[in-house]
């Protein structure tokens, strides 16, 4: 039977729908907000699998179709996700993964399809709406209601889901979700705005969140199924007593080693001195390595927590607000444009940024676009094997990747200047060399470094610090600067960047069910702290962007020109253009409205490229003397050109003075000689003088030896 909802938000209509798509699929939900319509569904297998943690996935995938489009490409149809669709995901995932009970180990998928975009809402935040929608009237155990509601500030006035073109207007862009008594997750960038502002933001969204988990309720009055019914996998009680009757003591030793491979090494050796024991006291031990790999597991997790709470004591000897060492390097790569190696205890970042032409810049074609738009800046964060002492494959960009990457560009673009004042693409590459907890924000350090050192001029300085949080009951602990161990047991990862003025950057994940407000704004208040103590350090390392790009970046000087000028200087079939870049060694760039923008990594090349061009664009001026080739000659007079293209007619009567029988007896095809331009018609005949030149040189000679003479 088919239910449908429809109700105003944010001032448009939003329909919820089911039982007319997907049908067999565990739940789903068709969501239509404006015209941009996801259907997204849930579907869990009937049987848990063998993998030792939860296999959700989270699909988002964009159809061409939507936006009245045609893919690019040679096979014409949607391939792998792109950036923006595997960012979308992790909105969805992130929240969601923590609202499954502890022990549920079926492989469930959620999928997002895109099927209509009206190019003025975002479905990105439509689909955890649908996705919560789908989960509630399936059978999958999942028993809360969530949505997520993205947020914007116009002249101070908060909105709800702006639309791409008030999110141009809007200071703040930030997706936040939730259920309706906590926050689950916040994503989102700013510009330079005080963390207060980001907390008003976050209470203004739970409004939404709430209004949209009551349509939700709403919905399903009546249509819900009764849950599945799962065998959380656990071990074996008695041995889980055994071993951590055994083990408890020399785990707490262990976690309390300083450096990150010493405890890392130290458990090892635990696990395997512990099988060891258990096998030579039983063989049938050899078959559970697994269940005591988990045991030793939740004594560390258990561990850590109580000696935080407890004593406020951290694995690695710090205070609760306390911050790794710092040390910050600058121009350490010697050819690169920029480069900076940023280390915050054994957590290390190494960021290296490349200048380049408007030709570098990446192409987006987006459903959510009517046109293809292009990127200037981009921050790829790479994150191999080796930063964590591990040999695995290399594969593709992962999607934790992409998000960190993201993360820390949302950080760096509101301090970039503007196009037009320093027109190159930026690309910045922030390679992780050790990693022990908070590499995204050592990413966005690295960067401001990495960017003042190539010369940018960046508004400010930016940095990053990551948050955690311990909450057992009413016992809460917020960590400033989490360990990698913090963030993998502990109940949060809370990571803010901005300057000193104010956030650019935010994100937030959880693995409780919700926090609170209050937690939050202490969590804020202890980064923006932390924040300010890193933002020193960058400061003595380099306290301003450098004041000339390096040596081996292209130089790129603009210049106009008449528009009517562009086919003269391209040529026919390009041949003029591409003769000035082979000629000078530079890279030239012309635009419709007659800009050119000219590229070269030496002065000299750019300067010569702009001499051909205002060669060729170069208006005549009546009364100047012009030097130039004669292009043919007739019985009337003589044709000389005296600019690229330009031609002009000298009268026989203008050769020279006296009478001339013939133009050959004062000019040949392909002599050179020197002409006055005396007159432009009105159809743009030039009229030439060979006779008047002469003599105004020779009034100049004439006033030269006059001169001389008296002194």
């Amino acid at each position: 039977m088919i239910q449908r909802i429809e109700r105003q938000f944010a001032g448009r209509p939003l329909t919820l729908e089911i039982g007319r798509m997907a049908k067999l699929a565990g739940g789903s939900c068709l969501v239509q907000y404006g015209e941009t319509v996801n259907l997204v569904t849930a579907t869990a297998q009937s049987k848990p699998t063998h993998l030792p943690f939860f296999p959700l996935t989270v699909e988002y995938r964009e159809k061409s179709y939507a936006a009245g489009k045609i893919p690019g490409g040679f096979f014409k149809r949607e391939g792998r996700p792109g950036e923006n669709e595997i960012l979308a995901a992790r909105l969805t995932d992130r929240p969601l993964r923590p609202m499954f009970p502890k022990g549920y180990m079926h492989e469930t998928q959620i999928v997002a399809s895109i099927l209509s975009a009206d190019q003025e809402n975002n479905a990105d935040v439509l689909a955890l709406l649908g996705a919560s929608v789908a989960l509630n009237m399936s059978n999958i155990p999942f028993d809360d209601y969530v949505a997520s509601v993205r947020v914007g500030r116009i002249q101070g006035n908060w909105i709800w889901n702006p639309t791409f073109q008030q999110l141009e207007y809007s200071d703040l862009d930030m997706v936040v979700a939730g259920n309706t008594d906590a926050i689950l997750m916040v994503e989102g960038g700013a510009l330079e705005v005080p963390e207060s502002v980001m907390l008003e933001g976050i209470q203004f969204a739970h409004d939404g969140i709430r209004e949209l988990i009551d349509i939700q309720k709403e919905l399903l009055k009546g249509h819900t199924v009764p849950k599945m019914e799962f065998v959380p996998k656990l071990p074996d009680e008695m041995l889980r007593q055994k071993v951590e009757g055994m083990a408890t003591a020399k785990v707490e030793e262990a976690l309390n080693l300083h450096d990150k491979q010493e405890r890392s090494q130290a458990m090892a050796t635990v696990k395997e001195d512990l099988v060891a024991m258990l096998k030579e006291e039983d063989e049938k031990y050899a078959e559970h390595e697994g269940d005591i790999s988990d045991i030793l597991g939740a004594i560390e997790k258990r561990t850590m927590r109580q000696q935080i709470l407890e004593k406020g004591e951290r694995a690695d000897g710090r205070g609760l607000d306390e911050i790794r060492p710092i040390s910050c390097e600058v121009g350490v790569l010697p050819r690169t444009h920029g480069s900076a190696l940023f280390t915050r205890g054994q957590t290390q970042a190494l960021a290296v940024t490349t200048l380049g032409t408007s030709r570098d810049e990446q192409r987006i074609d987006s459903i959510d676009q009517r046109e293809e738009v292009t990127k200037s800046f981009m921050l790829h964060y790479n994150f191999p094997p080796f930063s964590v002492g591990e040999a695995r494959p290399f594969r593709g960009t992962s999607r934790r990747e992409m998000g960190h990457g993201n993360l820390a560009e949302r950080a760096i673009q509101p301090l970039l200047p503007e196009y037009d004042d320093f027109p190159y693409t930026l690309r910045v590459v922030s390679d992780i060399l050790e990693s022990n907890g908070s590499s995204s924000m050592a990413t966005v350090c690295g960067t401001s470094l990495a960017l003042m050192d190539a010369g940018v001029p960046m508004k400010a300085a930016c940095a990053g610090v990551a948050m955690g949080l311990i909450k057992e009951g009413d016992s809460v602990a917020v960590l400033t600067d989490i360990l990698g161990l913090e963030d993998a047991l502990g109940d949060m990862d809370f990571k803010v960047a901005g300057t000193r003025d104010g956030v650019t950057s935010i994100q937030m994940d959880i693995k409780i069910k919700g926090l609170t407000v209050e937690i939050m704004r202490e969590a804020l208040e202890r980064a923006h702290k932390g924040r300010m103590h890193i933002l020193d350090l960058m400061d003595e390392a380099l306290p301003s962007h450098r004041d000339d790009i390096s040596q081996w970046a292209p130089r790129i000087a603009t210049m106009q020109i008449n528009p009517s000028k562009i086919g003269e200087v391209i040529g026919p079939k390009g041949k003029t253009i591409r003769a000035i870049q082979e000629e000078s060694g530079a890279t030239i760039e012309i635009d419709d409205s007659g800009t050119i923008k000219i590229a070269a990594v030496s002065g000299e090349a750019g300067a010569r490229a702009r001499e051909m061009i205002e060669a060729i664009v170069k208006e005549p001026e009546v009364g100047r003397i012009y030097e130039g080739p004669v292009k043919n000659t007739t019985t009337f007079g003589a044709f000389i050109e005296i600019l690229p293209g330009t031609e002009g007619l000298c009268h026989i009567s203008e050769l020279a003075e006296g009478r001339v029988e013939k133009t050959e007896d004062v000019l040949k095809k392909g002599d050179i000689t020197r002409v006055k331009l005396l007159s432009i018609d009105e159809k743009g005949r030039l009229r030439l003088s060979r006779k008047a030149a002469l003599a105004e040189e020779a009034e100049g000679a004439e006033g030269d030896s006059e001169e001389s003479a008296a002194e």
